[in-house]
């Protein structure tokens, strides 16, 4: 029998500005979450995350880059990049967008530290139109 985790939720009580309170409610509307609540532990969870990225712990994520994949040169210079990067690259796949437009998404694994020197190789090539890295905690 497969056995649920459930974890407890505990209330309490937050005093805001009118101004801040306000701002919460519209980052609620414009994230389409379902309530306050929701948001607040978004948030503190994207904390928690980025501190530690920045204590260099392992975290997951993905890479995402937008080009023009008319220019050969840029598919060769992310394949180059990324043979340097094997040990914390997990999968990397394109998707043509349109005649014009490839989007590159490499999926990562590693310390904070070595995928974002991984992702602005990628993202500061010459010709990339968008680039992006999203990390999460993965301990």
């Amino acid at each position: 029998m497969e056995s649920l985790y459930i974890m407890a939720l505990k209330r309490f009580g937050v005093s805001l500005e009118e101004e801040v309170l306000e701002s919460l409610d519209q980052y609620v509307i414009d994230n389409r979450f379902a309530n306050r609540s929701q948001a607040i532990r978004f948030l503190i969870e994207k904390n928690i995350a980025e501190k530690k990225w920045q204590c260099n712990h392992l975290v997951a994520g993905t890479i995402i880059i937008m080009f023009d994949q008319g220019k050969k040169e840029i598919s060769a210079k992310i394949t180059a990049i990324q043979g340097s990067y094997k040990e914390v690259i997990l999968s990397s796949s394109q998707y043509y967008i349109n005649k014009n437009f490839c989007l590159h998404i490499v999926t990562v694994m590693g310390t904070a530290h070595r995928l974002t020197e991984l992702s602005d190789k990628l993202t500061t090539i010459k010709g990339i139109k968008h680039g992006k890295l999203v990390m999460s905690r993965a301990d």
